[in-house]
């Protein structure tokens, strides 16, 4: 493999980390507001507002504890993407410095 191609290879896989990141918090911010519109709309019933007031906080608490899920999941997923990466380069790096001084590495 060519450095080109693990500089290719690495910044695909870079991109492919920042995306999933992104889809997250994309995802974090749709559950965010599907939560506020559902408060809302529970606010504009008749219902008591003791009730409501403890149902939009529990609809809030719900929506943060899977958006901040989601967003953990996501940098884990990044995170191990990153190690794999360095991996790959540390390996791809032996084999070109074996290949030009004839030396073999571990």
């Amino acid at each position: 493999m060519s450095a080109e191609e693990m500089t290719s290879s690495v910044e695909t896989i870079e991109v492919e980390a920042e995306r999933i990141l992104e889809e997250a918090r994309n995802r974090a911010s749709e559950i965010l507001l599907k939560a506020n519109e559902e408060a809302n709309k529970i606010l504009s019933s008749d219902l008591p507002m003791d009730e409501v007031k403890a149902e939009c906080q529990k609809i809030i608490h719900k929506a943060r504890e899977e958006a901040d899920k989601k967003v953990e999941d996501s940098r884990r997923k990044a995170s191990e993407i990153k190690t794999e990466i360095g991996n790959k380069v540390d390996k791809i790096t032996e084999r070109i410095v074996s290949n030009i001084t004839g030396a073999e590495l571990g």
